[in-house]
């Protein structure tokens, strides 16, 4: 049987480290397959665990030099620790202080501020004999894999320039004289501005890149719980399902749960991406994490940390942040050449000046400036940093992508079918019309009273307005056995003393309906109803759009999308709302088989297609679209096929997500740009020495903080 599995993995300096794991693990026979994430160092499994097990697959990792961790969906994403300065970083700040005050004295023809050379050889060594060490292990850890990662470069840099410098004071013919040519400040200060880098790097994944740290504050720590009759003050690990919890003006809920008393308002951004209030009063539902803008409730835990709304959007934003993107693999392939390749270009490099200038030390400097100005994690990180703020964005505006591929795919979607009830519509019609047939022995109460009995066992919205409408008549609703559901056409069931009841479309309860004169029936939803196969009578239910969704479909159009409708409606109704709504592509009379069939067409005809439902007969259809998008809390089916789910049921937020979409490629192709660009402009000028090695380490060690800035000004892009 086949299991998915999440590691947290620890020790990876740059891309080639991930390609490294991934390439062991996906040789295993018993991994289905294996991808690993450098900017969220988080690895995701699929495997047969008839044949293995999550230990083993640790212990694999493990044995290729880095550290896993499994990652449950039991609990709540912990909060990351706050990157704090090393001593060993401060240590190696301190020691480049005095070479950086030489090399700005040799600038301006002060040679005398550089140290002794004996103290430059003390320093030095301490550098690279015992400071360096980290990347020297990373380096053997990573040769020894199979795949060289980046400390391969710097230590070949480093170590070369040390040597050398070593031999020219103690061993050269010129020692003697005092007129060596050292140029230990090279190694220390590539190591130094690395190390910086490396710090920078990790502490913008950990505390800028990631959303969930922002969604753990909105949590409480300490939350005011009911025990034995008293209020007490207890830690949120303390509370139990079933406990009564209080929360007060400007203090956030715990839990989900069902309000007892008590009444306000609480702000669900978090999770809706909604900005106003929800009133909350008893009989209603909290969510974790709202904040109470006015009032207070009490309210009874029913679900808890990671069974929490919050703790379920928490836990799919961080395996989405954790998956790839497909046009990662761009940088994925050039990784797992790009360190054989820089090393083959600076040996080539040595060859070449040595021959050109007749001075081993010169090739030696543009080699090492080669080697160092050479940086895999630009291209490492380009796609997945990306990735990982758009997520984050995407969920501030209450939309959860499963997966980054989703996210990508949504980028190029230019078309966009959308379901008409529910989505278009506020989804909850009334009975405009009432049509009893003549002569067939049954009155409008008692056409309300059997079609309720059937339809009070169904979900869609004009079933639920048929019984809200029976009851708000005060109408003895009848027992109905024996419900089937005939998708895209209707229920039938046995109702006590009246027989076989069947409603749906007016063919389902093979009804012809007259020709009225009141305009309704042109325009609105009908369900017919039959007793006994015969027909009885029909229910004209109108529906209003919702309020944003003109606005919705004009920022589609706006940005190039086509927009179609596609429903199960009658045609003249889906017509008509399409008219209003100013869309020229409107099909009626759809059952799920058509939708699927229309996506289809539309993907044939070259169009990349979004579909957005949220009903039982909307699944073939977002099974179908290129990416798919499920309305939360509508069928169970519709949210499981689908490819992202929205908090609201608004097409505005779907115009959001795609939006986001575009606006994250549009970074990952700079990112991507700039490292290649990068890489391709820098490797040249070291190897023509127009670079030195000090030089190129510190441009190495911008270059990824520069992709990572890049990256966090998706949090400021405006989609509108």
């Amino acid at each position: 049987m086949q299991q998915k599995v999440r590691f947290q993995i620890e020790g990876m300096t740059c891309q080639a480290c991930a390609s490294r794991i991934e390439k062991v693990l996906n040789k295993k026979d018993f991994v289905e397959s294996a991808g690993v994430n450098f900017a969220s160092e988080e690895a995701q499994v699929t495997f047969d665990d008839s044949k293995t097990s999550v230990a083993d697959i640790a212990k694999i990792i493990e044995k290729t030099g880095y550290g896993a961790k499994e990652k449950t969906e039991d609990a709540l994403p912990q909060p990351e620790e706050a990157a704090h300065v090393s001593w060993r970083l401060w240590l190696l700040l301190a020691i480049n202080i005095p070479f950086l005050i030489g090399m700005a004295g040799m600038m301006i023809g002060r040679h005398d501020w550089m140290i002794p050379p004996v103290w430059q050889f003390v320093l030095a060594s301490v550098v690279q004999l015992w400071l360096a060490v980290p990347f020297y292990k990373s380096a053997w850890a990573s040769i020894k894999g199979g795949l060289a990662n980046m400390d391969v470069l710097v230590t070949i840099g480093t170590v070369s320039i040390y040597l050398y410098s070593v031999y020219m004071l103690f061993f050269s013919p010129h020692a003697a004289h005092g007129m060596a040519h050292v140029y230990f400040e090279v190694g220390v200060m590539v190591i130094g501005f690395v190390s910086l880098g490396k710090f920078l790097e990790h502490r913008t994944k950990k505390s800028s890149l990631n959303s969930l740290g922002l969604l753990l504050k909105l949590t409480p720590t300490q939350v005011n719980v009911q025990r034995d009759g008293e209020w007490k003050q207890l830690p949120i690990d303390q509370v139990q399902i079933g406990d009564l919890i209080r929360a007060n003006h400007g203090e956030r809920i715990a839990a989900d749960g069902i309000i007892e008393s008590g009444s306000g308002w609480a702000d669900e951004s978090h999770l809706t991406g909604e900005s106003n209030p929800e009133e909350k009063k008893a009989g209603g539902k909290v969510l974790a994490g709202a904040l109470m803008t006015e009032g207070s409730v009490v309210y009874r835990a029913t679900q808890l940390g990671s069974q929490t709304l919050l703790g379920d959007m928490m836990n799919a934003l961080s395996e989405a942040q954790g998956s790839k993107a497909p046009i990662a693999r761009v940088a994925d392939k050039a990784a797992a050449v790009f360190v054989p390749a820089v090393v083959g270009i600076a040996l080539l490099t040595f060859i070449a000046t040595w021959l050109v200038k007749g001075d081993w030390m010169v090739a030696l400097m543009h080699a090492v400036a080669v080697l160092v100005i050479a940086c895999p994690c630009a291209l490492g990180l380009a796609t997945p940093a990306a990735i990982m703020v758009g997520m984050g964005k995407a969920v501030k505006h209450g939309i959860w992508f499963k997966d980054a591929a989703a996210m990508e795919e949504a980028a190029h979607v230019d078309a966009v079918v959308l379901d008409k009830t529910g989505t278009l519509t506020e989804g909850k019609p009334q009975v405009a019309a009432v049509y009893c047939v003549p002569d067939s022995g049954f009155d409008e109460d008692a056409l309300y009273r059997i079609a309720a009995a059937v339809e009070q066992n169904a979900a869609h919205p004009l079933a639920r307005a048929i019984v809200s409408a029976a009851q708000a008549r005060g109408l003895e609703i009848p027992a109905a056995q024996n419900a089937q559901t005939v998708v895209g056409a209707g229920i039938a069931a046995e109702v006590e003393g009246v027989g076989l009841v069947k409603a749906g479309k007016a063919e389902f309860a093979e009804l012809t309906l007259p020709k009225f004169s009141d305009g309704v029936w042109d325009i609105a939803s009908i369900v017919a109803v039959s007793v006994d196969n015969k027909p009885i009578g029909a229910f004209a239910l109108a529906d209003a759009l919702k309020a944003d969704t003109a606005e919705a479909i004009g920022r589609l159009k706006k940005h190039g999308i086509d927009v179609y409708i596609m429903s199960g409606d009658n045609q003249g109704t889906v017509e008509y709302v399409a008219k209003q709504l100013g869309i020229a592509h409107a099909f009626g009379n759809m059952s799920p088989r058509d939708k699927a069939a229309e996506v289809q067409k539309l993907k044939t005809a070259g169009k990349t297609v979004a579909m957005v439902g949220d009903g039982i007969n909307d699944a073939p259809a977002l099974a179908a679209a290129n990416v798919s998008f499920a309305m939360k809390g509508g069928a169970d089916v519709a949210e499981h096929t689908a490819s992202a789910t929205l908090m609201q049921h608004s097409v505005n937020q779907l115009a959001d997500a795609l939006l986001v979409s575009q606006a994250t490629l549009k970074n990952i192709k700079q990112n991507l740009f700039f490292a290649f660009f990068y890489n391709i402009l820098g490797i040249p000028l070291a190897a023509l020495g127009f670079l030195n090695p000090v030089i190129a380490g510190a441009a190495m060690a911008a270059s990824s903080v520069s992709v990572l800035s890049n990256a966090l000004r998706l949090k400021r892009v405006n989609i509108e």
